[in-house]
């Protein structure tokens, strides 16, 4: 709030903001006696997922399996589809027309959260894995295209004029210019996203779009919390080797 230099103001924009806040809780209806009432569900949840039941493991390794063969698949066909949309929403080296149709594409791909994409594409599709990896190479194709031009508007201008002057044809522009200035970010950004597929392969099972997290999903319906506390602490331990994985990987790329 620094950069409002009249105190008056200043002030004024707080008071009015912790009125909205109090407004907007207010506006809520939030049930306090219900959620006084969940408070003592919550403890007995709690408790009954103590210990944590690993006796099904064969269902723990399946559904892991299956969540790192989604996110995969997912950001390897999301590395792919991203290279053209990418080069075609670059404003500075793509017609206005392409340039054009190719950012409504990122921006409507962006606009859904996954979990929306995957409810979609199981109704479509039905329950399992497809839907799954339909949904992570929507989300991995509009993030890493989206990295991709911008990293190519910001290429200084002097290159990229120095290049075509050269005569040379347009897939030699993109192999001696754009290719190598670009592929350590795109590498770093897809690496990312590989980190980040993980993490939604459990989430997107929830709505029925397979891996280790539909299997919780299953857990929690039958009231199996032990097993469900197991099935968390595996996620836990996937994303824990998904982090390592990505520091280690963005680290041989410097």
């Amino acid at each position: 709030m620094r950069m409002i230099e009249n105190p008056v103001i200043r002030q004024g924009l707080i008071v009015a903001g912790l009125i909205y806040l109090l407004w907007s809780v207010n506006s809520l209806e939030i049930n306090w006696t219900r959620v006084s009432a969940g408070i003592p569900r919550a403890a007995n949840i709690l408790a009954r997922m103590f210990p944590p039941d690993f006796g099904r493991w064969q269902l723990l390794v399946n559904g892991t399996l299956e969540s790192v063969q989604m996110a995969l698949a997912a950001s390897f066909f999301g590395m792919i589809l991203a290279v053209p949309l990418g080069i075609c929403g670059a404003r500075n080296i793509a017609p206005k027309p392409v340039y054009l149709l190719a950012r409504t594409c990122i921006i409507l791909s962006r606009t859904f959260h996954e979990i929306i994409v995957a409810i979609f594409f199981v109704k479509i599709f039905g329950f399992g894995p497809i839907a799954g990896v339909l949904t992570l190479t929507v989300s991995s194709t509009s993030f890493i295209s989206k990295m991709l031009a911008e990293d190519i508007e910001n290429m200084p201008s002097g290159q990229i004029e120095a290049i075509r002057a050269t005569g040379a044809s347009f897939l030699q522009f993109l192999n001696y210019c754009i290719s190598p200035q670009a592929m350590p970010r795109y590498l770093g950004v897809s690496i990312y996203r590989l980190d980040a597929n993980v993490r939604h392969s459990t989430v997107v099972g929830i709505v029925g779009a397979g891996g280790i997290g539909q299997v919780l999903a299953a857990s929690f319906s039958r009231y199996d919390y032990d097993f469900s506390m197991a099935i968390l602490l595996t996620i836990i331990s996937l994303v824990f080797l998904g982090e390592f994985f990505s520091n280690w990987v963005r680290s041989r790329l410097r």
